[in-house]
């Protein structure tokens, strides 16, 4: 059965950075972002490798918007759905809204909720659009498995990466 990891958070609350810190511990796991999707069918049916186009992404620009918008009419979910169907195990670091973690979680994801001090974030990036719903649509959600802090330096959300760690290998009983 394929395991799945989905991280959510706000901009600079280091979604990423947690989830390369997993992507160590669990090896069989892939990093899949919901725009890496988009990019890597854009790849097969354009010969192009994902990181051929993560190196010139304003080249295709706007072959992937139309790509994206094309998946979108099919069904809103078509992404996250294609996402699903995806054999690797697979870790998604960027959820943004709830029906997507409703999406995940009716597939027995574990759900992480990454989670930054405004001042921590402010010092990692430009922080924009902060009242978005892309921003503020997951502040009440509580069906999290866990919640990781990361507000300090990267020797921190290393420890506190530790228990996390132990959690999920305990969720897929790995």
């Amino acid at each position: 059965m394929k395991r799945l990891i989905v991280l959510s958070g706000k901009q600079y609350s280091g979604k990423d950075t947690v989830a390369k810190l997993l992507l160590e511990e669990f090896k069989s796991f892939k990093r899949i972002g919901i725009g890496d999707a988009i990019k890597i069918m854009y790849g097969k049916q354009n010969g192009l490798t994902y990181e051929e186009i993560e190196a010139d992404k304003s080249k295709y620009r706007t072959g992937l918007i139309e790509l994206g918008d094309w998946g979108r009419k099919q069904n809103p979910d078509y992404w996250l759905n294609v996402i699903l169907n995806m054999k690797e195990d697979t870790i998604v670091p960027d959820l943004r809204l709830e029906h997507e973690l409703d999406i995940f979680k009716a597939n027995n994801a574990y759900m992480i909720r990454v989670e930054a001090s405004l001042d921590a974030r402010k010092a990692r990036g430009i922080i924009t659009n902060e009242n978005d719903l892309t921003e503020v649509a997951l502040d009440n959600y509580t069906g999290w498995n866990y919640k990781i802090d990361n507000s300090l330096d990267f020797a921190t959300l290393q420890q506190n990466t530790k228990p996390l760690v132990a959690d999920i290998k305990k969720y897929f009983k790995i």
